[in-house]
């Protein structure tokens, strides 16, 4: 079974607060200026999250399965070298991470969920968004 490191990167939470954080006041605080509107931003990736294994779908448990056996894979393009284009997940040398498809009932194509394991600290991630978000698979829960 994979276990994963328990350290959160600094670059992961800042990139958690920056995107999805929110900020409150007190009463006594001092009225703060206005803020000027700035242009949305084109589409983001969330920053890496947390899952438990439990909470992952049956697929993906058939898919972690099928990566601890070394395959069969049921796709060609299973087990090949992840990019981290998105830069969602910690930055790695080339080749640390692969991806595996998680099978989607229903779907007459790959669909857009994926495990994407790495090397050397042997962590799963779990996209079910095709990489616009990862969660870290939590393996003792």
């Amino acid at each position: 079974m994979r276990i994963p490191p328990r350290i959160i990167s600094v670059t992961a939470l800042a990139a958690a607060l920056l995107v999805g954080g929110s900020v409150t006041g007190t009463a006594n605080a001092a009225p703060q200026q206005p803020v000027a509107a700035v242009a949305p931003a084109p589409l983001q990736a969330a920053a890496v999250g947390e899952i438990c294994y439990s909470a992952l779908p049956s697929q993906a448990h058939d898919t972690l399965k099928l990566i601890d056996r070394g395959g069969p894979y049921p796709y060609p393009q299973d087990g090949t070298v992840f990019q981290n284009r998105e830069g969602i997940l910690p930055k790695q040398s080339n080749g640390y991470y692969h991806e595996y498809t998680v099978k989607t009932p229903g779907s007459s194509h790959r669909g857009a969920r994926r495990i994407v394991t790495g090397d050397r600290s042997q962590e799963d991630y779990y996209t079910a968004d095709h990489y616009r978000s990862f969660d870290l698979v939590d393996h003792g829960c």
